[in-house]
């Protein structure tokens, strides 16, 4: 078997790493009112744990362990590459930072990333004016920051995938459902007709084929309120 270096108990990284994510998420989104920190706490949890086990301590890897080295007996469990566990149960060789699964990951975090930024900057000037969000990502679809959140935790997902992380996901998506569903109450309270008008032609979380909404941008969804 061949061994590398033990690549856990690096709490440092766990720190840096973690830092890095939620600093990230925090300038693009710039969390203001109790929604948008609750949107912002779950998704510092996920990111915690999942660096905690990417250099902290490899709790699935090490539940799995029995049935990894049964599977799989020339693994080293200890090693980085062994947390990729994707390219493992899928068998593609090589260095997984380096395989088609590991470059879609972070292509779809970045866009994640970049959407997240799009929908901030319409959001917050909407909310200065107090008008309908509806012109860049909103133009496509209502809820441009939840789909972006979604997408990070996804493409973290197809990187390094662990059972705490796995089990947080749907339940984030969930907590993203209501908080906007919360989002459209408050909207169609506040701007009444007009944010009938937009819902109606745009979708609320993925976007038609056919490009933007018929009604085209107006001023300004549903979080403008």
């Amino acid at each position: 078997m061949t061994h590398d270096a033990p690549a856990y108990g690096l709490w440092m990284l766990v720190i840096l790493n973690s830092a890095i994510f939620i600093i990230f998420a925090f300038s693009f989104g710039k969390p203001q009112s109790s929604r948008d920190w609750r949107s912002f706490g779950a998704f510092s949890a996920f990111i915690v744990a999942l660096f905690t086990e990417m250099y902290g301590f490899p709790l699935t890897v090490y539940l799995l362990s029995g049935w990894l080295q049964t599977r799989y007996p020339g693994l080293d469990l200890l090693s980085h590459d062994a947390g990729h566990l994707w390219s493992t149960i899928f068998g593609l060789e090589g260095n997984p930072h380096f395989n088609a699964l590991h470059i879609l990951s972070n292509l779809v975090i970045l866009g994640g990333f970049i959407l997240l930024s799009a929908a901030w900057k319409v959001l917050l000037e909407a909310q200065r004016h107090h008008r309908l969000a509806a012109t860049g990502p909103y133009a496509y679809v209502r809820h441009p920051q939840y789909v972006a959140f979604i997408a990070i935790l996804f493409g973290f997902l197809l990187q390094w995938p662990t059972i705490l992380t796995l089990a947080m996901f749907p339940l984030l998506v969930l907590m993203y459902v209501r908080l906007a569903r919360s989002e459209e109450r408050e909207a169609a309270r506040a701007f009444g007709a007009e944010y009938e008008r937009y819902a109606a032609v745009t979708p609320a979380w993925l976007p038609r084929l056919g490009g933007r909404n018929a009604a085209g941008p107006r001023h300004g969804g549903a979080a403008g309120a």
